[in-house]
């Protein structure tokens, strides 16, 4: 059996195993649907939060950041992985205990507030919104290579699948599904890694073999190798980063700061009964993240090694199948700018800017459909080539897909992977709506607008908020502003500016007030979304760092808005009337030992 089939009866059995559990568990009402009835228990919750935080952007994202950028690409490893750790000790606990359903709901009566309730709510559709547009991106990149159809089409199949199980089964359908994509994402990403391990360095184990010998030449490391491969080709050392202290620094705090105020991986823990076992599930969900972020910088490397092993210098006659089926989903591309037949890679646009600024290839297709190649078989693009040497385009996101295939793996392990990206993004894409429609069915319909709501109106309106957040987000999953961990990047860049400063506060703080919380959370959210709208949409070929305010790039400024966050808080707070007696002792009562009342 070839590839396609191998997809088709992998992806069939998961897809099966998903729906099958979403129907077995579909909530019956607004505590199912909202928080899994809190009666998950701690393992389950620990499985669940990995498959949900790790989406696309862990999958796809994370090695093919590193794959490309080297040492710059870690610190989407570092800030990711240290903010779990700050989510685990300093909120879940304290947020499970104060016993509500969502981050607006804590913000809404810790800040006594209508008003900072709706602002909360804005900000957390600001945030699930821009993460879940790399979620359909990834879910469009996967079906559109090995289903062999258009990203768009690719894009509306995920949509089509996440709308049944998120919408029928709710937080209860989705904690039990994410279990199960747990199992299928590690396995999947798992098995490669440690097929691969063995090929190039005889170690079984990836995070060992990251560093080890090659099998092939003794005495010559793995890195050593990668760092030589891309100095040859014109790129930096693999091992050496470019980024400025600065960036660096203030990208790594965005995520880790970001990861502690994501609103959909903070509901996952007023699922559990007790506040002690929110501390135990993010133990358990710690353990199961680790297992593949310490294996992702070698899975970069590995692919990266084979990558510029294989293809540069490379005639078009040599190049392997898999490249010709990645071309062939427009992912990747060559234009034979020197008329010598062979691909020539290196640093540096292949086909210059598109209008949009994004580094796409736009290709041209005859009425068959088919590809229009030229005299050496390299593609046809509307946009003429830039004057530099690089020939080769590469999407980022395609690197942990197209490694089996690159390492010349079974077909049945390049399906598996498949569909462990599939489930990575498909569960954190179910999450990420389950916050959309809870934030507007509770907090905005339930808490603002209409008191009286009956819990069947209330469960209604959770599902229809469902359906138009799978319509915005399949509509950004074909049109993403970046490839998928930038784009994720950008989400945790608002969180960090947002939710975190008053979360923080909320708890630790008897005297933080409402107006201190209000001009806060919107100094912080629009001063980011304003830096990144200007860099990503308006003005994009503004986007280099001698144009960054102080070298901060869009990735990084949550960081900015964080710090303004904290800063108008307290400030604010501190000459204005101090929070009524009742909440201070609310927030005093919340800091000691205890379980959440229900």
């Amino acid at each position: 059996m070839d590839v396609q089939i191998w997809t088709y009866i992998i992806v069939g059995i998961t897809f099966s195993i998903y729906i099958g559990i979403a129907i077995g568990a579909r909530a019956g009402s607004t505590k199912e649907f909202y928080v899994a009835g809190g009666g998950v228990s701690p393992l389950a919750n620990g499985l669940a939060t990995a498959a949900d935080w790790m989406s696309a952007a862990s999958f796809l994202g994370l090695a093919g950041i590193i794959s490309f950028s080297g040492r710059d690409g870690s610190v989407y490893l570092m800030g990711w992985t240290g903010g779990y750790v700050l989510l685990a000790l300093l909120l879940a606990p304290y947020l499970r205990k104060f016993g509500k359903f969502t981050v607006p709901d804590f913000v809404g009566d810790r800040y006594y507030s209508q008003t900072a309730r709706i602002i909360a709510v804005i900000c957390a559709l600001f945030i699930s919104f821009t993460y879940v547009a790399g979620q359909m991106r990834g879910v469009g990149i996967v079906f559109s290579r090995f289903l062999q159809v258009d990203i768009t089409w690719g894009v509306i199949m995920g949509m089509t699948i996440v709308f049944f199980y998120a919408v029928l089964g709710g937080m209860k359908g989705i904690t039990y599904t994410q279990v199960a994509q747990y199992c299928v994402l590690i396995f999947a990403f798992t098995v490669p890694a440690v097929y691969i391990s063995l090929m190039l360095t005889d170690n079984p184990i990836p995070q060992l073999g990251f560093g080890a010998d090659l099998v092939d030449e003794p005495g010559m490391s793995l890195l050593d190798k990668l760092d030589g491969l891309s100095e040859e080709l014109g790129f930096n050392k693999y091992t050496e980063g470019q980024k400025g202290t600065m960036d660096t620094f203030f990208i790594t705090m965005a995520l880790m700061v970001g990861t502690a105020g994501l609103p959909h991986v903070i509901v996952r823990f007023f699922t559990v009964p007790k506040v002690s076992d929110a501390r135990k599930s993010g133990l358990y969900a710690l353990v199961f993240i680790a297992i593949l972020y310490t294996m992702a910088p070698a899975v970069s490397a590995f692919a990266r090694t084979n990558l510029l092993a294989t293809i540069p210098g490379a005639t078009y006659k040599e190049v392997p199948q898999w490249f010709k089926k990645w071309e062939n989903a427009g992912l990747i591309s060559w234009v034979d700018k020197n008329k010598d037949g062979k691909i020539k890679y290196g640093p540096g646009i292949a086909f210059g800017e598109n209008a949009d600024g994004k580094l796409k290839p736009q290709l041209l297709f005859d009425k068959a459909g088919e590809l229009q190649r030229g005299e050496n078989n390299e593609v046809k693009l509307y946009n003429a080539p830039s004057n530099n040497s690089n020939e080769l385009y590469i999407d980022k996101d395609i690197i942990v897909l197209a490694n089996p295939e690159i390492a010349g793996l079974p077909d049945w392990v390049i399906a598996l992977v498949a569909a462990g990206g599939l489930a990575a993004a498909l569960s954190t894409a179910a999450g990420l709506l389950l916050v959309i429609s809870t934030s507007v069915a509770h907090d905005l319909i339930k808490k603002s607008i209409n008191p009286d709501i009956s819990e069947k109106g209330e469960l209604i309106a959770a599902r229809l908020a469902a359906v138009g957040a799978v319509l915005v987000a399949g509509y950004f999953g074909v049109n993403p502003p970046d490839y998928v961990a930038a784009v994720v990047a950008l989400a945790f860049g608002l969180a960090a500016a947002s939710f975190f400063p008053i979360l923080i506060l909320g708890i630790f703080s008897k005297k933080i007030n409402k107006q201190g919380a209000i001009s806060g959370m919107l100094a912080g959210l629009i001063s980011t979304l304003a830096y990144i709208v200007y860099f990503k949409f308006v003005n994009v070929t503004d986007n280099k760092p001698e144009n960054w305010l102080f070298g901060i790039s869009p990735e990084g400024f949550g960081t900015f808005g964080m710090i303004l966050n904290f800063i108008i808080t307290v400030t604010v707070s501190k000459f204005t009337p101090e929070p009524p007696k009742e909440v201070q002792n609310m927030v005093e009562a919340l800091r000691y030992p205890g379980e959440a009342k229900e």
